[in-house]
């Protein structure tokens, strides 16, 4: 008998997100203007305890926008984690900078302060700190280098809608921060992305460059260079049913990462970190193979693929990317980030998951793991990001 597929991650969506994109739709404001612009603006500022959101068309414009925004370009270093999505590095290219790729912290699997302290040269404008896979990064001790050195701190925290560090939420941790929307993410438009910041200087030069660079005072003159950054109305209204929805979805990501360490507990399989003070979400449930399994995640990925059950690996270090090989890396010698990457797995995390699909996920891995220790296999494809 055919077997139920298992996603790795899919939207959960319901009739509030119809209801407001239909509203959308009917209004005829299907553009950058409408009212589930501003009111997602605002929804989402509070949400993370800021007084700026400027919705953007994703999450990697997001990061180019802050870099620019600031004028940091030719001739400036950016500090980005070597563990992390490509568009971190990509977008930090795209402002003209260069990228110097820092090592991970083996606890959080975030950016390590001290590594990010030894990378800071005179031409280092900017440090990003990567909440990866729901956790937040260190921001206490990355807060307390960019202020002796006058740093500009950027949050992506694309993968961490609702996480907390030391009781606070991320968005308004640094001077910035950047959200992804994507159709993966906890709470999505289907693409889409923003900046928060308590800065209200920077959050009016965003806003200025998103659309055009189009003056406020007279329509149509454009006195600079701007991008077409925005988001569209209708991408607001899902994202204000979202925003209504949110605790209701990570208590359901929360569900089902519980039922994982159920399942796996006792095994030699290490699932999502937490690492006080930080109050991680589950974006995905994140499984970390024993030493002894190492190299064979993309073996163990097909096995599961074998079995109608979807996964990915983790992110390709940035410094085994042949656009950022040559970029300075800093580690102490041993590469964290490619320890975790040659021993990582994202399991399936939707929230219409079942207790018994769980389970069912857990058994195969196991299985996985046995049946790999003879012949590594070639990977399964990794889906989107």
């Amino acid at each position: 008998m055919k077997q139920e597929f298992i996603p790795v991650a899919e939207p959960d969506l319901g009739l509030l997100e119809e209801r407001y994109v239909l509203d959308a739709v009917r209004s005829g404001w299907v553009s950058s203007i409408g009212a589930f612009i501003d009111r997602f603006e605002k929804g989402f500022a509070e949400y993370c305890g800021v007084r700026n959101a400027i919705m953007l068309s994703n999450g990697t414009v997001a990061i180019h926008l802050c870099l620019v925004s600031r004028g940091i370009g030719s001739g400036d270093e950016v500090i980005v984690p070597d563990l992390t999505f490509v568009a971190t590095a990509s977008a930090v290219k795209h402002a003209g900078a260069t990228p110097v790729l820092v090592d991970v912290d083996p606890a959080t699997y975030c950016i390590d302060p001290q590594l990010v302290e030894a990378a800071i040269t005179p031409r280092t404008r900017a440090i990003i700190a990567v909440h990866l896979f729901g956790h937040p990064a260190n921001m206490t001790a990355l807060r307390d280098v960019a202020d002796r050195h006058g740093i500009f701190l950027i949050e992506d925290a694309a993968e961490a809608h609702g996480a907390r560090w030391e009781g606070k939420p991320v968005g308004g941790l640094g001077d910035a921060a950047t959200f992804s929307f994507y159709g993966n993410k906890v709470l999505t438009t289907g693409e889409g992305g923003c900046i928060t910041t308590n800065d209200d200087a920077l959050a009016t030069r965003v806003r200025f460059l998103k659309d055009h660079a189009m003056s406020k005072e007279r329509r149509y003159f454009h006195p600079e260079v701007g991008f077409n950054y925005r988001m569209t109305n209708i991408q607001a209204a899902l994202g204000c049913a979202q925003l209504e929805r949110a605790s209701e979805i990570l208590s359901r990501k929360a569900q089902v990462l519980s039922w994982y360490r159920e399942e796996f507990g006792g095994s030699s399989i290490n699932l999502n970190p937490v690492v006080h003070p930080a109050n991680p979400i589950c974006w995905l449930v994140v499984a970390l193979l024993p030493i002894g399994a190492r190299g064979r995640v993309n073996a163990v990925c097909q096995a599961l693929a074998d079995e109608a059950i979807d996964t990915r690996p983790f992110f390709v270090p940035l410094s085994k990317l042949p656009p950022y090989a040559a970029c300075r890396f800093v580690n102490q010698g041993t590469a964290v980030s490619h320890d975790l990457a040659d021993r990582g797995i994202c399991l399936p995390s939707s929230t219409r998951q079942s207790r018994s699909q769980v389970a069912r996920v857990a058994e195969a891995m196991q299985r996985a793991l046995i049946r790999t220790q003879a012949a590594p296999r070639p990977a399964a494809s990794a889906g989107g990001v």
